[in-house]
C-alpha cells in the first residue's frame, strides 16, 4: 500500500469532479486499516497554522501532524500561501518524507504548483518532497454536483 511505502498521492481535476470524494474514500480506507490519518481543507490548515503561531504551539502542531501516517490536504491552490504557510508546508513534508504519505487535492494541475507556491527556493524544496514518490491522479469529467437525481 502507498502508505507503507511513504508515497504521496496528488489528485487534480475540475471543481466537482470527485477529488475530495476520492481523498475521503482513501482516507477512510486508511483509517479502517489502522493508519492514523488527518484531514485539513487548506483554509482550515491555514487557520490552524495562524493559531499555532499566535499561541506558541507551532512545533507541537507540526509534530502532531507529522505523527500521522496519512495527511490529506484538500483544495490546495484556492488561497494564496504566505511565507509562514510555505515554511510550515516544507517543515511538515520534511518531517514526513519517507515516514508517511501526503495526499493533496487541487483544481490546479501539478505542473502549475511551483508557480502557485511563488517562492522559487521553497517551491523547489516543497515540490521535490511532494513529487519524488508520488502517484498522480488527474480526474476528468463534468461536475458531479450538477447531476439531478430522479
Amino acid at each position: 500500500m502507498f502508505i507503507e511505502k511513504g508515497e504521496n498521492i496528488l489528485i487534480t481535476g475540475a471543481t466537482g469532479c470527485g477529488k475530495s470524494f476520492l481523498a475521503f474514500a482513501l482516507g477512510r480506507s486508511a483509517c479502517i486499516l489502522g493508519y492514523r490519518t488527518q484531514y485539513f481543507s487548506m483554509n482550515k490548515f491555514l487557520e490552524s497554522l495562524a493559531q499555532a503561531r499566535l499561541d506558541g504551539s507551532y512545533l507541537k502542531w507540526i509534530r502532531g501532524i507529522s505523527a500521522n501516517k496519512l495527511l490529506i490536504l484538500d483544495d490546495f491552490g484556492l488561497k494564496a500561501l504566505n511565507n509562514d504557510a510555505r515554511i510550515a508546508l516544507l517543515d511538515i513534508l520534511e518531517d514526513r518524507y519517507g515516514n508517511g504519505s501526503t495526499m493533496i487535492t487541487s483544481q490546479l494541475p501539478v505542473d502549475s504548483w511551483y508557480n502557485f507556491i511563488d517562492e522559487p527556493t521553497l517551491a523547489d524544496a516543497i515540490m521535490d518532497r511532494l513529487s519524488a514518490s508520488a502517484h498522480r491522479i488527474a480526474l476528468r469529467g463534468k461536475s458531479l454536483r450538477n447531476k439531478k437525481n430522479h
